[in-house]
């Protein structure tokens, strides 16, 4: 039986993400290389049990040749609050973060924001992971720690915000604090010092000007809204059910085999044409 945690093969994944490469390339520094293929090979054939988070650590249960299977448990030194202050500040000062993000992209010049704040998003070096597993390898990472470290690739190439989440802050505490911080912004906007009071005839010709504007109303605008937009009240996500049009239409009425090449060509431009829009979208309400 396939376990649901099994990686498929490399032949069968599409281009990495910069972010995935990035820790993937963690790994690559490891001298060990043939401890890694076997860890490769544990994560590739459904070894991987289960993995879960609490709070910022990595919980899991990999399946060795030991009836039981082993507890590996993962984290990194989580980033302070009066450092998570400084990030989210940064990162709302820029909608088309929280656009990216949201459309299950990590912007290509994010790591900039934590730079200049003296962090980084991924360690440095294997020593900067703390790992553990029961298995009575006294090496780190043994091969069970190893597949977890592929797993999570694949978790963070499905949700970037899981690297956040190993850093101290999850997905829902990033984008509650972009918002409040979006909407603090905007209400210091709107307190800001009104310009001065018209004269009974400046408020008449200007009553006179937006009458003449409305009596001459070009209907094709009519469904246009020039004005920006509140981010805090735009919420765009992606389908929960992860349905596209090419769902909807159903099967594509060619040979099997053609049928299935052009759906799945299809499928790549429509996920990378649904995140610009996205990102188009949000940014928009920034501007």
């Amino acid at each position: 039986m396939k376990n649901i945690n099994q990686l498929p093969h490399e032949n069968d994944l599409p281009q990495q993400e910069w972010w995935v490469v990035r820790w993937l390339e963690l790994l690559d520094s490891y001298r060990f290389k043939k401890r890694l293929e076997r860890a490769r090979n544990y994560a590739r054939e459904g070894h991987v049990l289960s993995i879960e988070f609490s709070e910022s650590k990595v919980l899991a249960k990999v399946q060795g040749t030991e009836k039981e299977p082993y507890q590996v448990s993962l984290s990194l030194d989580s980033f302070t609050d009066e450092d998570w202050d400084f990030i989210l500040k940064s990162l709302s000062e820029k909608a088309i973060f929280s656009a990216q993000l949201l459309a299950g992209k990590m912007p290509d010049n994010i790591e900039k924001v934590f730079t200049d704040n003296g962090l980084s998003i991924f360690p440095f070096t294997l020593t900067d992971v703390h790992s553990h597993c029961t298995c009575p390898d006294k090496a780190n990472p043994c091969k069970h720690i190893g597949a977890i470290y592929y797993q999570l690739a694949e978790k963070f190439s499905q949700d970037p915000f899981i690297i956040f989440q190993l850093r101290g802050r999850t997905k829902s505490q990033i984008l509650e604090g972009l918002r409040k911080l979006r909407s603090q912004k905007i209400d210091d906007e709107n307190n800001r010092p009104q310009e001065t009071s018209k004269t009974p005839h400046q408020t008449q010709v200007k009553d006179k000007q937006e009458h003449q504007k409305h009596q001459t109303l070009d209907v094709k605008k009519f469904w246009q809204y020039q004005q920006s937009l509140d981010p805090s009240l735009v919420v765009i996500v992606p389908p929960a059910d992860n349905k596209n049009v090419l769902d909807v239409l159903g099967r594509i009425p060619l040979a099997s085999e053609d049928a299935k090449l052009v759906n799945d060509n299809l499928k790549q431009i429509y996920q990378a044409v649904s995140q610009q829009a996205m990102i188009k979208a949000l940014n928009t309400t920034e501007n």
